[in-house]
């Protein structure tokens, strides 16, 4: 891509922009502002775009073609050593027993209380080698506390990863002409190594989109503008636009975004995520006990859908929403935003779990006052996630139908 004056001064900005040394700037920083984006928010001490315009634009672009989102806010924490699987092993409930290198996995970090500290991806690099790709808390720290007082043969660091989200039905497309037909056979929730001209990568198919799509981990983050540049390259005939991840995208598939949906106050349970705790492996995990007491005495509140009335909300909500029902509160709204393709106001809620019943109706104290909503099954869209995983095909939507 030629320099212009356009982007001298897009590279100005993005040199003045900032808040100081401590909140770090990604590989693709410059590329991102290049490219349009306008505004960011912090995420695990990094700037991450949020902003390239209209929300609702950036969703059809993800739902109809593809975004290219930089999500180098998702920092590795690498465990490597002797003694990394039955240390991996004891920091989540999931049962990583059979596991293989290659693969990745969702995975609920817990502390002792059963509460969330994160909800990564997991990938296997090696029998002795493991990556989390972190949502937003300081793993990192906890996980080397952890190393020092259980003396595990571990080494515990930070990697020079930045990954990069290419999500959107055209990905398979984009992704195949960038990386040739080998790159179509990679399956759901694997991972290979590849290299595109030189520049070393991670690819898996993985994304926070509920659509189809990739995320590429650079290795080295010197390649970060021209990585960037090629993908957007060989992306333009299939119609990909530079995006950031899709509130509206991620409510409709029922996905976590943490400390608004879950925390270290909220356990596996009350997040209908029993599936990724096994109570009954034989291996250890930190907060195991606490949650085999939950399951026995049951939780008291649980994560719902809810449908709300009224006139499109302009934006998601920037605080928790009370929930009540006939008179009494019984819960919070915990993420909420306009649905344009459901063209309906929705919701995750966590509520009291006498009050969860599909069809039950409540009242949300919002902004513009007290609106009617009704509790629905979650995800909004696509529940078996069919999209994400490529078991169906997809047709292309618009903001008429």
């Amino acid at each position: 891509m030629q320099n212009t004056a356009s982007d001298s001064i897009s590279l100005a900005i993005s040199e003045q922009f900032g808040f100081g040394t401590q909140i770090r700037k990604s590989p693709y920083f410059e590329a991102t502002v290049r490219w349009g984006a306008k505004q960011f928010s912090v995420y695990n001490h990094m700037y991450i775009p949020r902003d390239y315009g209209s929300p609702e634009d950036n969703f059809w672009n993800l739902v109809n073609t593809a975004i290219l989102c930089d999500v180098a806010v998702e920092r590795q924490v690498e465990i490597s050593g002797p003694d990394a699987a039955y240390f991996v092993q004891m920091l989540t409930g999931r049962n990583l027993s059979q596991m293989q290198i290659g693969q990745a996995k969702y995975v609920l970090i817990t502390n002792e209380t059963g509460g969330i500290l994160n909800d990564p991806v997991l990938l296997k690099l090696a029998e002795d080698q493991f990556w989390l790709s972190l949502s937003d808390s300081d793993i990192l720290l906890w996980a080397s506390g952890i190393a020092v007082f259980a003396q595990m043969d571990v080494q515990i660091r930070e990697p020079d990863v930045s990954p990069l989200q290419l999500q959107g039905p055209e990905s398979g497309n984009i992704m195949e002409a960038l990386f040739g037909s080998d790159i179509s056979t990679l399956k759901y929730y694997w991972f290979r190594e590849y290299e595109l001209d030189g520049i070393p990568l991670i690819i898996s198919r993985t994304g926070w989109s509920s659509e189809l799509g990739y995320e590429l981990f650079l290795r080295d983050s010197a390649y970060g503008d021209l990585l960037w540049e090629k993908i957007m390259a060989a992306g333009q005939p299939f119609g990909l636009k530079p995006g950031h991840t899709s509130t509206i995208r991620r409510v409709e598939g029922g996905m976590l975004s943490y400390h608004a949906d879950a925390n270290s106050g909220t356990n596996p349970f009350e997040l209908n995520l029993g599936r990724l705790v096994d109570l009954e492996m034989e291996a250890d995990f930190i907060g195991k006990l606490a949650l085999k007491q939950i399951q026995a005495s049951g939780v008291q509140r649980i994560q719902v859908g809810l449908e709300i009335q009224g006139s499109p909300l302009t934006q998601p909500n920037t605080t928790f929403w009370p929930v009540s029902s006939k008179g009494g509160s019984i819960g919070k709204v915990t993420s909420a935003v306009y649905s344009p393709r459901l063209k309906k106001n929705i919701a995750l809620a966590l509520v009291e779990t006498a009050q969860a019943t599909i069809g039950h109706r409540v009242t949300v104290e919002t902004p513009q006052g007290e609106l009617a909503a009704e509790v629905v099954p979650v995800p909004f869209y696509d529940p078996m996630k069919s999209l994400a995983s490529g078991t169906t095909s997809v047709q292309k939507e618009t903001a008429h139908g």
